[in-house]
Order: C-alpha cells, then structure tokens, then sequence
C-alpha cells in the first residue's frame, strides 16, 4: 500500500489554509452581525448623544453623554417620516432630542413645555400655560434684563397657541438657549425620542471624569 492510498482511506488531512479561511469567516459574519444589530438599535431602540453647550444646565452639562429612547414615541421608518408602535406621545416635561427646524443636519435637545391646543407666554420671565402660571422648577435665569430688539422675546414672548402636531420646547438654562422663542415649533414627526439617563461625563475640558454625575436618570 502506498502512502497516498494510506491518505485515501484513513481521515481526510485538514488543510491549515482552509482553518485559516474558516476561521477569518466566522469572524467576519460575527462582526458583521454584531455592526447590523449595533446599527439596528441605534436606528430604532436606543441612542448616544453628548451634550454640547450649556442650554440645559443644570439639568444636562457640557459633556455629558446620554442615552435616548427611540421608539417610546413611536418606531421611525428611515427616509419615510413614517412611525408606527408608539407608546406615548410627547408630554409636557419630558426632556426631547429633535432634528433642528433652521438646520436639519443637526439635533437640539431641549425640555417639552407645551404641547399642541396649548397656549404659552412669558412675561418677565415667568412661563404662562393657558393663562396659569406654570409649575416650573427646572428653569433657571442666568442672564441680564433688560433686552433689546428681538431677544425681547427671552424674556416676555407670546400668547401663541401650540398648533396641533407640534411642540413648543425650551432649554432649562432659559437665558441661555436658542429654543422655540425664536425659531418656532418641533414637528411631532422631528422628535427623535426621549432622553433617560446619563452614563458618562466628562468635566467640559474632556479631562476629568465626573462620576457623580453617571447613572443619572433625566427628569
């Protein structure tokens, strides 16, 4: 018996090549399933964002990273503007991530104060929901009065009444933010999803990590 019939009839030899070849395939199908469920959660569950001005101060800070539900308002088909399976709609307080009426290239978070039929106005910094003075105890004034010309409206803005799939939202750091104000309602339809934890931050230097502020829920 030759050493090539001995080859035939035992175990076939594995060439180390193919392993290799395997190998770097079950790797690459792993990879590729773990970045289409990364992409799949990203798009409809659950998003990072990081805060990038002090608008929502002190609520959210310069650096901090946060975690938004995506499908709370409603799961959004890509490109279409179509949503289904929504849990709820957006409600006054609740702390929103939008697309940008003036720049659709961007996203703003700022806080819900009013929803569609509501009527708002401020007058001398104090908020006004359908002629009541509003309960709210997430605003804080930072800035000097009095203003001149269209920044009159940061201080004393309104009535206008909400149209019906909008929202009228502000930031917390109310002196300090570019909000509805003077750029006007978010389309229901913009609103990406509702803010609800801060897993990491870092002082606004990106230097030092501030861990009490991890874990925070966002209210």
């Amino acid at each position: 018996m030759t050493r090539n019939q001995k080859f035939k009839e035992g175990k076939p030899l594995k060439d180390p090549e193919i392993k290799r070849k395997s190998a770097f395939r079950e790797y690459a199908e792993a990879i590729l399933v773990a970045l289409v469920l990364a992409l799949l959660i990203r798009t409809f569950v659950v998003q990072a964002f990081k805060i990038p001005s002090g608008s929502m101060e002190p609520t959210l800070e310069i650096g901090d990273h946060i975690l938004v539900n995506k499908f709370i308002y409603g799961v959004k088909i890509p490109f279409t503007g179509l949503s289904f399976w929504a849990w709820e709609q957006p409600q006054r307080g609740d702390v929103v991530v939008f697309t940008y009426p003036l720049e659709p290239e961007k996203d703003f978070i700022k806080r819900v104060i009013a929803v569609g039929g509501d009527t708002v106005r401020m007058v001398n910094k104090k908020l006004y929901i359908n002629g009541a003075e509003a309960y709210d105890p997430h605003a804080v004034y930072k800035g000097e009065t009095p203003l001149s010309g269209d920044m009159q409206k940061r201080d004393n803005f309104g009535p206008v009444t909400v149209p019906e799939g909008k929202l009228f939202v502000l930031g917390d750091n109310r002196d300090r933010s570019l909000d509805s104000r003077f750029w006007g309602f978010v389309p229901l339809g913009e609103v990406k999803g509702k803010a609800f934890i801060i897993y990491w931050s870092w002082d606004s230097k990106d230097t030092t990590v501030r861990w009490k502020r991890l874990g925070r829920l966002i209210h």
